[in-house]
């Protein structure tokens, strides 16, 4: 009784807002989206590309990838990712990348920790987790890597190296999101280079970013990965 009466008081003084939805709502935990939005999420389900990692559709399944893999070549092993980008995690992840709440960096980790353990995912062979970098004027600007948080998250919950600085940015491209497919592999095109390669080579590497589009960034990260002697790459992100 007296619990109920102290949650109650909570929620008066302290009313929640849903980040995704900005509606207030009631919890008896702190909570960042409503149960609501929560049911909104577009979660990424199987079939997945054997590339990509995106869900397939019923044209693709015997070939098991999707058409704009067989267009383009990717230099990573394998990517996955737990939800779509769309709704709610789209909006969550713009929160949490562009308007500096790093808190939501732990509860958004929580889709990757535990969607590498509902498939089964090889974590246990990864030697070294390895977060998407950020060119250090737009890092200098932002304050903080979003991939990095989430990447310490995932390293911390398996026990796994987090390299931090294994893998550079070494020009400042334009914005991915303002380019056409075709334009974004060339933009990124000889953008990371591997200061220390001896932390690489011979190891599996898990490369961790917030969003796969097209693949290109994520793919050029593990070509630079790959010549400096990495043997398997795969890229775990929030959503494609």
């Amino acid at each position: 009784m007296l619990r109920r009466l102290l949650n109650g008081l909570k929620d008066i003084i302290y009313p929640q807002t849903c980040l995704a939805c900005k509606r207030l709502f009631r919890s008896r935990e702190p909570e960042f989206i409503c149960s609501s939005c929560r049911e909104r999420i577009a979660l990424n389900i199987p079939p997945l590309c054997n590339s990509c990692g995106r869900h397939l559709n019923e044209n693709s399944l015997k070939s098991k990838i999707c058409p704009q893999c067989l267009r383009n070549r990717l230099h990573f092993d394998r990517a996955f990712s737990p939800c779509i980008y769309e709704g709610v995690v789209k909006e969550l992840i713009h929160q949490f990348k562009y308007k500096g709440k790093v808190y939501l960096g732990k509860p958004l980790s929580r889709f990757l920790i535990d969607f590498i353990g509902e498939y089964d995912l090889p974590i246990a062979y990864m030697d070294s987790i390895i977060p998407m970098p950020l060119y250090k004027l737009r890092l200098r600007e932002r304050e903080y890597n979003q991939s990095q948080i989430l990447s310490q998250h995932v390293a911390d919950a398996f026990g796994i190296k987090l390299l931090n600085s294994a893998l550079l940015r070494c020009r400042n491209t334009k914005q991915q999101a303002e380019m056409e497919a075709a334009g974004r592999f060339i933009n990124v095109k000889d953008s990371f280079m591997v200061p220390e390669k001896e932390k690489i080579n011979g190891k599996n590497i898990l490369l961790i970013d917030d969003v796969l589009t097209t693949g290109a960034t994520s793919s050029e990260a593990a070509l630079a990965l790959k010549n400096s002697g990495a043997n398997i790459v795969f890229v775990l992100t929030l959503a494609n």
